[in-house]
């Protein structure tokens, strides 16, 4: 996106700077915009929520499907550049209640590596050509012409986030922007093609599904078991910037724990796989997404009900 790699861009776009305003300055930049609830976007409305979702479009996030739905919906797949729909009544209330500004830096041409700690930044610094950088909380962002697939943990405390993800707007940073360098693509590349040993790249695809087949001896209903799965599946899915292996830990620890009393079998490894598929559909490595899940559903409080 050719704006978004000069050196400067509208000075309405420092962060900081009321949340609507910045989101048209950028949508004129051609960068597509969405409203942040904190540093997860806002919750899909009724239609886009069910399972499936009567909206017919993209429940994980993955394509961009068939919703014509005119709320915030779907999270990096509701941004846009359009100004009628960033001012439109359905996305009003969301900036009035908005914390931060998103972009999809796919959309608009870019790759951002997140670097998430001091010593990340140091990797970088010494691996990576110097670009656009853009100051975090607790690193910095380095922003590239070119777009790659997302992935989460390509190395430690390092993510890019291209396609299918979000980024928060943290200001338009500093330095001139290089193009995507192939050492970044190599981070994911090697992610895509190095499998665990004994397993197959594309692991995950023809794994079991929770059914009553596979938990003869659970004591709860099958709505039950369904309703609390989903729910899980959506708060790990929903953590498409970081956090989502952390919430699969969660989401498997608890799921565990509610069957603590059933005479069994349960599907617990059912369930597991479900939230690990999860986990990889937003990015986390197939091999971390195993050893959260697998981790939380030994560690459950059997004792609770």
């Amino acid at each position: 996106m050719t704006p978004v790699g000069k050196t400067t861009l509208p000075h309405a776009v420092e962060a900081g700077s009321n949340h609507l305003r910045t989101a048209l300055a950028l949508a004129t930049a051609g960068v597509p915009v969405l409203p942040l609830r904190g540093k997860v976007p806002f919750g899909n409305c009724r239609a886009c929520a069910g399972t499936p979702p009567r909206c017919g479009g993209r429940p994980n996030m993955r394509s961009a499907g068939t919703c014509q739905c005119p709320a915030v919906c779907h999270a990096w797949a509701a941004a846009t550049t359009d100004h009628t729909v960033i001012t439109s009544p359905p996305w009003a209330p969301t900036w009035r209640e908005a914390a931060f500004v998103a972009y999809h830096p796919g959309g608009a041409g870019l790759t951002v590596v997140d670097l998430d700690s001091a010593a990340a930044v140091a990797w970088a610094g010494e691996t990576l050509p110097v670009t656009r950088t853009v100051a975090t909380t607790r690193g910095e962002h380095w922003l590239y012409r070119g777009t790659m697939r997302s992935a989460n943990g390509v190395r430690p405390d390092v993510d890019i986030k291209s396609c299918m993800v979000y980024a928060r707007w943290l200001g338009p940073g500093t330095g001139s922007m290089a193009p995507l360098p192939p050492a970044v693509r190599a981070l994911v590349v090697r992610e895509e093609t190095t499998p665990a040993p004994g397993e197959v790249v594309s692991s995950l695809p023809g794994r079991p599904t929770w059914d009553r087949t596979v938990a003869t001896g659970c004591r709860h209903t099958e709505q039950y078991v369904r309703t609390g799965l989903e729910r899980g599946l959506a708060m790990v899915r929903s953590h498409t910037e970081s956090g989502a292996g952390s919430r699969a830990f969660g989401v498997a620890r608890f799921l565990a724990t509610q069957h603590a009393h059933c005479p069994g079998p349960c599907g617990l490894d059912a369930l597991g796989w479900q939230i690990v598929a999860a986990a990889v559909s937003v990015g986390v490595p197939e091999t971390y997404a195993r050893r959260a899940v697998t981790n939380g559903l030994e560690t459950a409080d059997r004792g609770a009900a």
